[in-house]
């Protein structure tokens, strides 16, 4: 059959309109690639790298003070080890040892063998072998004197801008000859630097007699 140059023209016109849509979804995917392409910063995993809990720096028989309003030290922390992490400005402390001060009081005394220091600088979580102590103190004008005070537990946790202490692991408290124990833990107060004992309470309470060391 022989076909004319009219005939010829029609069927290449009728086969690019066939092959219009596949032509236009290639042009529009290529398009699309580019501009993702153009806008996609050079290096992503550079600028947006995931930030890992890792030690910034690392102090030997460290030191943390904070002062109060009238600039006096309201509590100091030593460390045999202090680790300070950067993703969230918290810090680990080994062998912990914390001093609260209160005005016109003896200074108590925190410890335990580790410590974990919140970024905000207010929580300070004390585990294994941790202690309370607080000297005896002789009476004053103001109040009666206080036996010494020793409490002891697996886990204290320090709100410090509260100037509470609290746990709810088992404690033994012990205040001059008196010991006491509670298996719901207790709340030291820096304030008046007293311990009240939750749940149920056993122990044996003796009074100082007069001259007697506290």
């Amino acid at each position: 059959m022989h076909l004319n140059a009219q005939q010829i023209k029609l069927g290449l016109w009728r086969g690019l309109l066939r092959l219009m849509p596949l032509l236009l979804m290639g042009t529009l995917t290529l398009v699309t690639f580019w501009l993702v392409k153009k806008s996609a910063p050079a290096d992503i995993s550079t600028i947006e790298r995931v930030r890992l809990h890792e030690p910034d720096y690392i102090i030997e028989n460290g030191i943390l003070s904070a002062l109060n309003e009238a600039g006096n030290t309201k509590y100091r922390v030593l460390g045999k080890k202090v680790i300070h992490y950067d993703d969230d400005a918290s810090i680990d402390i080994h062998t912990p040892r914390m001093r609260l001060f209160t005005p016109d009081k003896s200074p108590v005394t925190v410890k335990a063998n580790m410590g974990y220091l919140d970024g905000d600088l207010t929580i300070l979580d004390l585990i294994d072998n941790a202690e309370i102590f607080r000297p005896a103190q002789a009476a004053s004008a103001g109040e009666p004197g206080k036996p010494r005070m020793l409490a002891r537990s697996t886990y204290f946790k320090v709100f410090i801008n509260d100037d509470v202490i609290e746990t709810n692991k088992p404690v033994t408290l012990e205040q001059g000859l008196s010991v006491m124990q509670s298996n719901d833990g207790g709340i030291f107060n820096n304030i008046d630097q007293s311990m009240v004992l939750s749940g149920k309470v056993k122990g044996r309470i003796e009074r100082v007699q007069s001259g007697e060391p506290q």
